[in-house]
């Protein structure tokens, strides 16, 4: 199972892209092989399945990871393949009646997940990851990573599991399952770092990457977050999801040059910065 395989793409046809990787259907039906773009480092494709093999094993719902591959120039793994499924973003975006049902739904299987007890010795803490990069990086101004690492240090220790890109384009249904998909960052600690950088894709994403990654548009997306972080929370008072928000933020300034890094190789604007610096609220 931890030996890479080569696969002929000629046995596959391509049916999907995503910003990070593409994905190929098996000729087959029964499988489905996702590779990363060139640039990413084979052993980032290992880790991914490792980690998948683990969430598996735990019992969290999704597909089986079957094997490493390569197709000689690119590196992933081939999964079980989930026939007629559609993710959540694609059924907000073909059948808008239904994003309050859909969004529900997302709330309760993000509580779900969140409520479950992570294995920590084979997941990462997310906090030390976050931790790490600002430890490591030249991406950042000094001032910024100084702020972020004082931020991080306040952060509670917690041993639940965190999908680690937690949005409605990573979970999908055939009808009979729902299943969480590209759990590759998965993980565990506090809620608040999958939530806020839900917060910040529904709150500052634009229309085209909105409709490139999702296949909906910004307002849409807004919506699905007042429909899915109330019923998240457990309630409807506007104060109290004010306030849970706001806490929201410090983590999403956290974790965003840590995605952009990971994502994109690249780091932030520099003017970019200036902005997220102040949700820390450290002097």
């Amino acid at each position: 199972m931890n030996e890479v395989q080569r696969i002929d793409l000629n046995d596959y046809v391509q049916t999907g892209e995503g910003g990070t990787a593409q994905a190929y259907t098996h000729k087959n039906g029964r499988t489905l092989a996702k590779l990363y773009n060139p640039g990413f480092e084979a052993d980032r494709a290992r880790k991914e399945f490792l980690t998948a093999r683990t969430v598996f094993e735990l019992g969290i719902p999704t597909p089986e990871p079957y094997r490493m591959v390569t197709d000689g120039e690119r590196s992933g793994a081939e999964y079980e393949l989930i026939k007629g499924k559609r993710s959540f973003a694609r059924i907000i975006s073909q059948e808008p009646e239904r994003i309050e049902d859909i969004s529900l739904t997302f709330a309760r299987m993000a509580k779900e997940l969140h409520a479950k007890e992570a294995d920590t010795t084979t997941l990462k803490s997310m906090k030390e990851q976050v931790r790490r990069f600002y430890q490591t990086t030249d991406l950042v101004p000094e001032t910024y990573r100084q702020k972020a690492l004082q931020f991080i240090d306040q952060v509670p220790e917690a041993a639940t599991c965190l999908h680690g890109d937690l949005q409605i384009g990573n979970i999908i249904t055939d009808g009979k399952r729902t299943l969480w998909i590209d759990v590759g960052e998965f993980g565990y600690g506090v809620s608040e770092w999958d939530l806020g950088m839900l917060w910040t894709m529904a709150h500052r994403m634009g229309d085209q990457r909105a409709e490139f990654l999702f296949h909906i548009n910004h307002e849409t997306f807004l919506a699905h977050w007042d429909i899915f972080f109330p019923a998240y929370l457990g309630t409807t008072d506007s104060q109290r999801i004010a306030e849970a928000e706001r806490r929201l933020t410090a983590f999403a300034s956290a974790k965003i040059p840590y995605m952009v890094d990971m994502v994109n190789h690249g780091r932030l604007p520099d003017e970019a910065y200036d902005s997220l610096i102040e949700f820390f609220g450290i002097k």
